[in-house]
């Protein structure tokens, strides 16, 4: 379905040079369900973005639906989008002043098809909104937005899915919903590249790639054990990430709060006479980091690669 070589984007910022993907090699079958994680700026939507044709590489080769595009026009990879691709963006790209038939309606008109509205009926219905047609986006909840989205993207009957963070503005039980509509699209045959920066998203494919610095260093099969353990590595990272925050923040009282009797302008227990002026001197000024013995700012730690 996707095949690519030595793929790389150079982004020219001034005098600087930013290399969004550095030599990306990647073969995606049909029929796959895949998810592509990494940290923010690791080249992941840049990748898809690439491999849907919305972009193209300074420099590689790009075969999409056995059709070499890395060299391709404005024209021919619109041609290719509408004939193979089907997107699912994380805030929905619906056109707010019409209403979801209108919205579902918008890929068919680029190809005039007969029978365009009862083809959007059709994909509507088939993500559970065939009552909602006539709504417009500002009347329906977020996860009815990404329904329609869904239904959009799936109206020209595409080979291909690509869903950028399609989760990402939805509460966990409507992502859920969301994810079971990409199983049952998956089951019908088509291919799926989810970009995710959610672990329990990610591990729902059948096959994780993860990158950074515009690099892909893990590309791994996902049965039911490696699920399990994936998950349970990244549950362990995010405990020890909040539990060093939380003991940061136990140093400080709350925010506002100031000791009974004022600060301490000296937790040292300096030397000579110094002893006795500290013991009794008070502030009501709180102390500095310094003081404490602490650096001034607490470790990040990334709880998906610990």
């Amino acid at each position: 379905m996707i095949q690519a070589a030595q793929l790389r984007k150079e982004y020219h910022m001034g005098d600087s040079v930013v290399h969004a993907l550095a030599g990306v090699d990647l073969r995606i079958e049909p029929g796959e369900f895949v998810s592509i994680t990494g940290a923010s700026g690791s080249g992941k939507s840049t990748l898809m973005h690439i491999m849907g044709c919305l972009d193209r590489p300074t420099s590689g080769m790009l075969r999409v639906a056995g059709e070499t595009v890395s060299a391709l026009n404005d024209k021919q990879l619109a041609r290719i989008r509408n004939q193979h691709i089907g997107f699912v963006f994380q805030t929905f790209n619906l056109i707010n002043r019409t209403t979801a038939l209108d919205n579902v309606l918008v890929p068919l008109v680029y190809t005039r098809r007969a029978f365009a509205k009862k083809k959007a009926r059709e994909a509507l219905e088939r993500v559970g909104l065939g009552k909602r047609s006539k709504h417009r986006p500002s009347e329906m909840s977020g996860g009815e937005c990404q329904r329609v989205a869904i239904a959009r993207a799936i109206v020209n009957k595409p080979r291909l899915i690509l869903a950028d963070e399609p989760t990402g503005n939805l509460d966990t039980r409507t992502g859920e919903q969301i994810m079971q509509l990409f199983h049952e699209l998956h089951a019908d045959g088509i291919t799926i590249l989810l970009v995710t920066h959610e672990m329990d998203v990610a591990v729902q494919a059948e096959r994780m790639i993860h990158m950074k610095d515009g690099k892909i260093v893990e590309d791994t099969s996902v049965d039911d054990r490696r699920r399990e353990q994936i998950l349970t590595q990244s549950h362990d990272a995010h405990t020890r990430a909040f539990r060093q925050k939380a003991a940061a923040k136990a140093i400080l009282p709350a925010a506002g709060r100031v000791p009974e009797g004022g600060w301490p302008t000296s937790f040292g227990g300096g030397g000579g006479d110094d002893r006795g002026r500290d013991a009794e001197c008070k502030s009501s000024s709180p102390p500095g980091p310094k003081d404490l013995g602490h650096p001034t700012r607490v470790p990040e730690v990334d709880p998906i690669r610990e």
